[in-house]
């Protein structure tokens, strides 16, 4: 007999919540669902700072990690260059670039004081690995990794630890790898995602998917915040539905006030997929750094991990800029968000989301039943 994904967890809900706020992952997991915290934004010693923390405010309830170890970059064959040698790879016309944009826009150097976040934190085997380590020194149930297979022996080390392995596809034939890998969860990202995320469309991925690494448990992501496109997703034949952007607009979410406005009042045709941050397409709010990147005076932009050790000064610099009131220069700023971002017109608690999407999901059931019965 097939093992329910919640049950095989520990969860009540099979609803997962990715995202780089503590807070939004204890709230979740306490509302019976799975907080996902994303690790890319930390240092170890910060993510243990904040495992920690999760841990003294979930009560033993089950939760994970989710880490970037990617399959490809520049540098990876060579076991991962240091970053001084990958800063000899940017162009100098990338630099110019830049240095004319940030100008052009009023954006002034950082200050000294300034907090600096390090652009290559996660994107890399080594520091990926260095997470791991962390991670796995604390009660998680699940290890999630996008951007390719994880390694085997991070496989492995989880799976002797009794920890299961899910892995972000955006087709079928990764699906198809990742399940050779011997992952434990699939997670289909349709191209409504917000982040990183391929081109197929969540209707059409998720039920490829399901059918391509059956009897593997799957989780729809890409465009879901409410208990009708959860519905949709499981009858499609995923067991769960994986939720990012949602959680952005709750009241447990850090983000700052500029960036949960924006967020609010977006519609769901202000996304657009860009390399412009990782070099990777990535789902986000259209802005003037989307649109110049894509202009005629662009060079165009850099693999990863080049084109976010390119960026990474400037968009910090112009963030900073923006929340001290520069208005130009917060058309620099960054906001990575869903298509699902045009419903998100309101600020609820991660439990009232949970709770939302679990009532409307039994009323969504309850009414098909009904139209198939008539």
């Amino acid at each position: 007999m097939r093992v329910s994904i919640c049950e095989s967890l520990g969860i009540e809900y099979p609803i997962f919540a990715f995202s780089h706020c503590r807070d939004v992952v204890a709230a979740v997991t306490n509302a019976g669902g799975m907080g996902v915290l994303g690790a890319l934004v930390f240092t170890p010693d910060e993510l243990e700072r904040e495992l920690t923390w999760i841990d003294e405010n979930v009560n033993g309830k089950p939760y994970g990690v989710d880490v970037v170890i990617p399959a490809a970059y520049v540098g990876k064959e060579q076991g991962g260059l240091e970053k001084l040698d990958l800063e000899k790879l940017i162009p100098d016309e990338h630099k110019r670039f830049l240095e004319e944009l940030l100008a052009r826009y009023d954006v002034p150097p950082l200050s000294e004081d300034a907090p600096h976040f390090e652009s290559l934190l996660g994107w890399s085997d080594n520091m990926g690995r260095a997470l791991v380590d962390v991670a796995m020194s604390h009660p998680i149930k699940l290890l999630a990794n996008a951007l390719g297979p994880p390694p085997a022996d991070v496989i492995a080390r989880a799976h002797a630890a009794g920890v299961q392995v899910a892995a972000l596809v955006g087709r079928a034939d990764q699906a198809k790898n990742q399940k050779a890998a011997g992952v434990d969860i699939i997670v289909a990202a349709g191209t409504e995602a917000g982040g990183h995320t391929g081109e197929v469309s969540t209707m059409v991925l998720v039920p490829e998917v399901v059918d391509a690494v059956a009897p593997l448990p799957v989780l729809a992501a890409g465009g879901i915040g409410s208990g009708r496109q959860m519905a949709a997703a499981m009858a499609l034949g995923a067991q769960g539905v994986w939720m990012g952007s949602i959680w952005l607009t709750t009241k447990e979410s850090d983000a700052e006030p500029l960036v949960t406005d924006r967020l609010l009042a977006a519609s769901s045709s202000d996304t657009v997929r860009s390399r412009s941050i990782t070099g990777k397409p990535a789902r986000m709010l259209r802005s003037g750094w989307t649109e110049e990147w894509e202009g005629p005076n662009s060079p165009g932009t850099l693999p990863m991990p080049l084109q976010l050790l390119a960026t990474s000064d400037a968009t910090q610099r112009a963030f900073r800029a923006a929340l001290a009131g520069n208005a130009t220069a917060a058309e620099l700023t960054v906001t990575i968000a869903g298509q699902v971002v045009g419903s998100m017109n309101q600020v609820r608690s991660a439990r009232k989301v949970v709770s939302d999407v679990i009532d409307e999901l039994f009323d969504t059931v309850e009414r098909m039943t009904t139209l198939l019965e008539e």
